[in-house]
């Protein structure tokens, strides 16, 4: 272990720079010839441009060799920026990770993948990016996961990795960036480093002048250190001559976008501003006079981030401190590309003749462009004999994590209840255990615990922070139902209003198995109608294949006195649409217990993914049944709560909370249809999926399973009507009526909310007993004008 504050350049005296110097050029060569082939001489089938960013690429070139090549251990997880993903694919295939054929593949099928990816790239990619942002985030709070995993003494004997984000400037433009910051803040965040590629240059242009001192100044005000890595070797001994001070002042000052400007015009334009400006500066005719434009140009763009030496120092004079750190690092777009500082370079490719010129100066040979040594002044048993000792490269390969045996969790008792209630009695049942799998549930909210009815498992389990907190209420014995007591063996992180932070909380928490060796069963909790605000963030944590369970409520119009603002209509449309998110809305909390006892398991199954569970505060009539009848229905997504008569011409199917107006419909409706069905929808998710599969597996084969849903609707008859209806966007459910050609009336909520008690929303909404009986009228009508006929539904 390096001594705390020790000298980087001692630490540094052993280190072969030269040789990490050859491997960055060749990272950079890789990393251009990837962009290059899969732009201009692979085979175009559609005429698409392929692109890869190979400016950006060039601009981290330096900070990724000096991480992977020497500074990273092999317990360390890295999320690198979007925009490098060539470069980390380059330095994973000379570190024996990565394939040429998926070098050769790149952003093709199969390929590797234009941003990493944890689910679809094979080289051991920590965390996915792509969306910006989201990825820097995300190592935030996997660090507060490793601690919570240290802490409770899951992983076994684990080093305390350090978490690293290599991050785009242009990233610190999300906001997200910064509630993460704060949350971090608030949790003392440890053992984490964000590496800037201070490049200056984002989609669009050149970025604005001193943003440093502003992201200086951020980072200082929530704990962190900063670094600045902002001049490089060449330029330091530069301003120790005479007339290096003024030198220096002059690049300090120079506008970002007359140095891009300089940096792609060449050695010539940088002698004409430096002698127009500093000409008549003591020692600056004498340093110009010193060197041609080629040797100025290198001179000048002598960045910290592009000098081997001052950024494998900065990353050394960190020590063992595990205060986190910001490093910016001073780089150039496009640097030691032709593409190097034009402000358009950022989709910019190299054309075949500047490749051509790029090659010969790395000195590649036509036919020899993946060799490993080809090209560097260096023997290839010495390159990989240096690779093999490389720190990072000592990473095991993922061991299996053993699975959380799950136990039957029994349904709340009680006549009436709401299934948001429900889920607090099953959490706190839980949190009174010792189980094994109650060991293992974390549980998170934004600032809802209370009315996301979580606060009985925190009062049995504990909020937890790194150090014991008392709880002063309860201490100056002021009555309060809930206990705040931090410590590090709590089981509950409260987060602030911000949702992104909850879902990018619950990706860690959810990715734990893969990054730190200890598995874990997460449920989250927000208001159904602000899962929308933190999308980005679900998206992100469900396409590295995170896995969790998210508790969504209220819900709906229900949330009736709220108003519009907290009333939520797409969100089943969420669940039904997002991959990798199972979503349930279960009714009655016989069905909830069930369904979380199974996603429990979910979670940790090979092909499993995350739950989402829609709930309501509204209280309804809980069913006295055997509910091992229907227990497998139920997590197919759907079952029938009053059976249909064969050939029945008409049913009703609910989502959820609307289950009293839809048995009230039906009710009404039996005075005049007898035969008719009630059919409960539980996960309309899980029911349009097996359908489809089906579907598809048709065309294969004819001697096919029937899909869960074309199984129940079969008691029907074929010209019959459907009703469907839910307190959430009627498409959720009106695609029932294509399983077997059904006439179908879609009932459900396309309006924002507003203020009201049920029955006048459910009204206005078209959602009560009222409109299910008119719904009914209008499919029945139809049917009867084909056979000739009409109906008359008595509505009550």
């Amino acid at each position: 272990m390096m001594a705390k504050n020790a000298s980087p350049k001692t630490i540094l005296s052993n280190v072969d720079i030269s040789m990490l110097e050859e491997l960055e050029q060749k990272i950079l060569w890789l990393s251009s010839w990837t962009i290059h082939n899969a732009n201009h001489i692979r085979e175009s089938r559609d005429g698409l441009k392929v692109g890869g960013h190979q400016a950006s690429c060039a601009s981290s070139a330096t900070l990724l060799t000096a991480l992977y090549m020497h500074t990273l251990r092999p317990e360390d997880r890295v999320a690198v920026k979007p925009h490098a993903s060539p470069i980390y694919h380059a330095i994973q295939y000379l570190l024996g990770r990565q394939t040429r054929e998926k070098l050769e593949g790149f952003r093709s099928l199969g390929g590797a993948q234009s941003y990493p990816s944890r689910t679809k790239d094979t080289d051991d990619v920590d965390f996915s990016t792509g969306s910006v942002g989201l990825g820097v985030a995300a190592t935030l709070f996997g660090s507060m996961v490793r601690d919570y995993v240290r802490l409770h003494e899951l992983g076994g004997a684990r080093p305390n990795n350090r978490l690293v984000a290599l991050m785009g400037d242009a990233e610190l433009d999300e906001g997200n960036v910064f509630e993460a910051l704060l949350e971090g803040w608030k949790h003392d965040v440890r053992n984490l480093w964000w590496v800037i590629d201070y490049n200056r240059q984002s989609l669009d242009g050149v970025v604005h002048d001193y943003l440093f001192q502003r992201i200086a100044d951020f980072f200082s005000s929530v704990g962190w250190k900063v670094v600045e890595i902002k001049y490089g070797k060449l330029l330091e001994a530069a301003f120790a001559k005479p007339g290096g001070k003024k030198l220096q002042e002059w690049i300090d000052n120079c506008p970002n976008q007359l140095y891009a400007a300089l940096t792609f015009q060449g050695g010539a334009a940088w002698r004409t501003h430096l002698e127009n400006n500093l000409g008549d500066v003591n020692g600056i005719k004498a340093l110009l006079d010193a060197h041609d434009d080629d040797a100025l140009q290198r001179l000048m763009t002598n960045l910290g981030g592009h000098d081997m030496a001052a950024t494998l120092e900065a990353f050394a004079s960190v020590g063992d401190d595990d205060t986190p750190h910001c490093f910016v690092a001073y780089t150039i777009k496009g640097f030691n590309t032709p593409l190097a500082g034009h402000k358009d370079n950022h989709s910019g490719l190299m054309n075949p003749d500047q490749m051509a010129d790029f090659k010969s100066s790395h000195a590649i040979r036509d036919g020899h462009e993946w060799d490993f040594a080809e090209g560097l002044d260096v023997t290839e048993d010495s390159l990989q004999a240096f690779l093999e000792d490389v720190p990072f490269a000592q990473r095991p390969k993922p061991g299996a994590i053993p699975r959380i045996p799950i136990e039957t969790l029994p349904a709340p008792e009680g006549a009436q209840m709401s299934s948001q209630e429900a889920f607090g009695h099953i959490l706190n049942d839980l949190g009174r255990g010792e189980s094994e799998m109650s060991r293992h549930i974390v549980t998170t909210t934004p600032d809802v615990t209370v009315t996301t009815n979580m606060a009985g498992w925190v009062n049995q389990r504990g909020l937890f922070h790194h150090e014991d907190l008392a709880d002063v209420f309860r201490e100056e014995k002021v009555p309060s139902a809930f206990k705040w007591a931090m410590s590090p063996k709590g089981q509950h992180i409260e987060l602030g209003i911000a949702e992104n932070n909850l879902f990018l909380l619950l990706a860690a928490m959810g990715l734990s198995d893969k990054l730190f060796g200890a598995r874990l069963l997460p449920v989250g909790a927000l208001y159904d109608p602000f899962i929308a605000r933190g999308l980005d963030a679900l998206n992100y944590a469900c396409y590295q294949d995170a896995r969790f369970m998210l508790a969504a409520t209220p819900s709906g119009i229900t949330l009736a006195p709220e108003g519009g603002a907290h009333q939520s209509i797409n969100s089943p449309l969420i669940g039904l649409s997002q991959p990798g998110l199972a979503s349930f809305e279960p009714t009655y909390a016989d069905e909830l217990a069930h369904i979380m006892g199974w996603g429990f398991e979910h979670m940790q199954a090979d092909d499993g993914g995350s739950v989402y569970l829609r709930l309501s505060t509204r209280v309804i009539d809980q069913p006295n049944r055997d509910f091992a009848t229907i227990a497998d229905d139920v997590i197919a997504g759907a079952y029938w709560l009053r059976e249909p008569e064969p050939g029945a011409e008409l049913a009703i199917a609910y989502t959820g909370v609307i289950a009293p107006e839809a048995i009230a419909a039906y009710d009404a409706i039996l005075e005049d249809i007898p035969g008719a069905g009630l059919l409960a929808i539980t996960s309309a998710d899980r029911l349009y999926a097996n359908w489809q599969a089906t579907t598809r597996a048709h065309a294969q084969r004819p001697d096919v399973t029937p899909a869960h849903i074309e199984a129940l609707l079969s008691r029907l008859a074929p010209d019959a009507g459907l009703v469907t209806v839910l307190d959430g966007h009627p498409m959720t459910l009106s695609w029932l009526g294509s399983v077997a050609n059904h006439d179908i009336t879609a009932l459900g909520v396309e309006s924002f909310g507003q203020s009201g008690d049920l029955q006048d929303l459910y009204r206005i909404h078209g959602i009560d007993a009222d409109a299910i009986l008119d719904g009914a009228a209008a499919v029945i009508t139809k049917r009867m004008r084909r056979q000739g006929g009409s109906i008359q539904l008595a509505a009550e």
